[in-house]
Order: structure tokens, then C-alpha cells, then sequence
């Protein structure tokens, strides 16, 4: 069996703009195509575009599809209406996370699940494990789509200019089908920046026609390519979790503080519902560690896995961490105990090869955009 990694529809176009390539999640991705902070600050102040073909899609059709959905999901799909997405995760009995997700409702009895690239397999072969009962079909989509995002303020402007779809109308975590750049496209206001932006997803054999449109359309307005260096840093910012390090199958989704996204209200039982509310009234009578920022007060960057500290104990753990373009300094995300989770508590540091280096704890998100 081939261990090559897979190649998304742009491939050879990345590497004729010089991209330095990755294995990411079995994909050759691009990691960045000149300096990772000239894209992290485009995205921030213009725009950038970013090759998302990796992600995975999951087409779950039928009568049934939305009883299904909120069976094998945590989140109430069914208050979803046409056209609008809603963020989710999908859980193990146990409660512990197995991915976080989005779901886009397409049609009346049609929703799109998008998993990240290095669980969609699993995200795939768990929902259709829980479909036994359920009229409807799972199918895999994952060679139907390509995704290309458009993230930044000046996105709404660039998108604009090659499609005549409603952008104006066009919510946060809401999709519409159009046509962009004359490419048939399903045309969502999501992301994974912090920024205002756009995710289209359209077929394979029309990814490079659109990439090109989208450049020419973004040249003057100061877009430029971004691979996912960037993506990662512009995430972590905006204090969004990554799946395997703010988020992993040992947490349920109140461990990781986003107990919000289940919905025990929901009719009907759903996978992990005991060991959820288990965990619920755990998180309300001994609060577990809770996800913090840390910003540096020198220069040496956390990374994940680095022991947080506080009077010569141990107190929690860094999920992720890098230099911040838009702050200027080091900043991390960590799970600490909750004795130290207040922002402005002081004595913190993060254990940096040996050295104790002092952290302050803030709130998240590091980085807000103006609206």
C-alpha cells in the first residue's frame, strides 16, 4: 500500500510559485511560499488564499439525515436552517472528542460535514458506523471538492469582484451556491483565521482556474498566497482550538471549555449523551483545567508539550504555542489548573528546556478584529 502523500488539485501550481511543501494530516500541503510573517500580517491588514483541499467532506443525504446527524453529533442540528452551518464535534461514548467539525446545511435533507484532514476517515467511518436505523445515506465527497478560503478584510471586496452572489447578505456561518470566477461553487462565510473571510468549495477540475481569478482580483487589493504555517499562527491568535492539541479524544468538550456546543436539550439520545452530563456536573463541582493565554514576557517561544509552572509545581501544559506577528511576542495556549487560570495571576511560567520562563495569564481570544 502506497504511503505517498495525497496531492490536492493545486499542487502543481503551488510549487510554481516556489511553495516549501509538507506532509500534513497524508497531504502535501504548502507550508509557506515566501515568509510566513508577510502572510500571517496580509491576512491581518489585506488578505490571503489559502488551498484548503485537504479538509474532508461528508455528504449525509435523506429523510432521515438530520435524526442521524443528532445521534451521532453532540450539537442540535436540527435548529440548522437551509443554508446556514453550525460549529459541532463528534464524540466517543466515553465523551471524549474524536474531531470538531462543521456542519452545512445544503438543502432540505442534505448536510455537508467538513472534519479535519487527518480525522475524516474516522469522522466518516464513525457516522456511518451510527447510521444503522437511520434513512439516510452517508456518502464520502472528499474527491468531489476542492476548498480554496479567501481570508482578510479586503476578502469581501476581492470575492466581489468575480461573483455576483448576495455577499452583502451572506451571515457569518452561513453558505449559498454561486458562481464564482464562472465556476459553480458552494460560496460560505467561515474560516479559521479570526478574520472576516470566505471558504468555496468547488470541484477539483476548476480549483486552478478559480486560484488564478481570485489572484488577479486580489493584486491590487494586496492578497498574496499563504500555506499553513501561517493558518496555524492567525488560528492560534484568535485562540481557536486545534484538533490534537486543544482538543484530543483523552478531553470532552467541557474539558476543553467549549461544553457549549452540546445540546442536551435535543430530542431523542444521542452518542456520549451519559458520559457528557457526567462530565457537565463534574466541570460545575471541580472546574478541570481550564484553557488560558500566555503571553511572554521575554523572547523564547512555548511549544506544545512544555510544562506550565507556578512555585516550583507543575500546573498545566501547553496545547500550542509560536511567536505572534501581531503582538510581537511569544504566546501559547495551555490547560492549567484552575487556581491559576485568572487573568493577571502572577508567579506563572512555562518550563522551557530547564528554564522557567515568565508568562503572563489573559484571556482568550489574543486577537479580536474590528467589525
Amino acid at each position: 500500500m502506497s504511503t505517498a502523500p495525497r496531492l490536492t488539485a493545486l499542487d502543481a501550481l503551488h510549487r510554481s510559485l516556489g511553495a516549501t511543501m509538507t506532509d500534513f494530516a497524508g497531504w502535501d500541503m504548502p507550508l509557506r511560499y515566501a515568509s510566513e510573517r508577510e502572510e500571517h500580517l496580509a491576512v491581518r491588514t489585506k488578505a490571503g488564499l489559502f488551498d484548503l483541499s485537504h479538509m474532508g467532506e461528508i455528504t449525509v443525504t435523506g429523510p432521515a439525515a438530520v435524526d442521524l446527524l443528532n445521534f451521532a453529533l453532540v450539537g442540535n442540528i436540527g435548529t440548522v436552517s437551509v443554508g446556514r452551518a453550525r460549529y459541532t464535534m463528534i464524540c466517543a461514548e466515553d465523551g471524549g472528542i474524536l474531531d470538531d467539525l462543521i456542519v452545512y446545511r445544503l438543502a432540505e435533507a442534505e448536510y455537508m460535514v467538513v472534519a479535519n484532514a487527518g480525522n475524516a476517515q474516522l469522522v466518516l467511518d464513525t457516522i456511518t458506523e451510527r447510521a444503522g436505523g437511520f434513512d439516510a445515506e452517508v456518502r464520502d465527497d472528499r474527491d468531489a471538492y476542492a476548498l480554496l478560503a479567501v481570508q482578510g478584510p479586503e476578502s469581501p471586496a476581492i470575492l466581489a469582484a468575480v461573483t455576483d452572489a448576495d455577499l452583502d447578505g451572506l451571515k457569518y456561518y452561513a453558505g449559498l451556491p454561486g458562481t464564482v470566477a464562472g465556476v459553480p461553487a458552494l460560496i460560505a462565510r467561515t474560516g479559521y483565521t479570526g478574520e472576516d473571510g470566505f471558504e468555496l468549495f468547488v470541484a477539483p477540475g476548476h480549483a486552478e482556474q478559480l486560484w488564478r481569478a481570485l489572484t488577479e482580483a486580489g493584486a491590487s487589493r494586496g492578497l498574496i498566497p499563504c500555506g499553513l504555517s501561517c493558518r496555524d499562527t492567525l488560528r492560534l491568535e484568535a485562540g481557536m482550538p486545534l484538533y490534537g492539541h486543544e482538543l484530543t479524544t483523552s478531553l470532552t468538550p467541557f474539558d476543553a471549555g467549549l461544553g457549549r456546543v452540546v445540546k442536551f436539550e435535543k430530542e431523542g439520545d444521542f452518542v456520549g449523551r451519559k458520559a457528557l452530563e457526567s462530565a457537565a456536573e463534574r466541570a460545575e463541582t471541580a472546574p478541570p483545567r481550564k484553557l488560558v493565554g500566555l503571553v511572554a514576557e521575554g523572547r523564547r517561544v512555548p511549544r506544545a508539550g512544555f510544562p506550565v509552572v507556578a512555585g516550583g509545581q507543575v500546573i498545566g501544559e501547553v496545547t500550542s504555542g509560536a511567536p505572534s506577528p501581531t503582538l510581537g511576542k511569544p504566546i501559547a495556549m495551555a490547560y492549567v489548573d484552575a487556581a491559576h487560570a485568572t487573568p493577571g495571576t502572577e508567579g506563572v511560567a512555562v518550563d522551557i528546556r530547564g528554564s522557567h520562563e515568565p508568562y503572563e495569564v489573559v484571556a482568550l481570544p489574543f486577537y479580536k478584529r474590528r467589525k
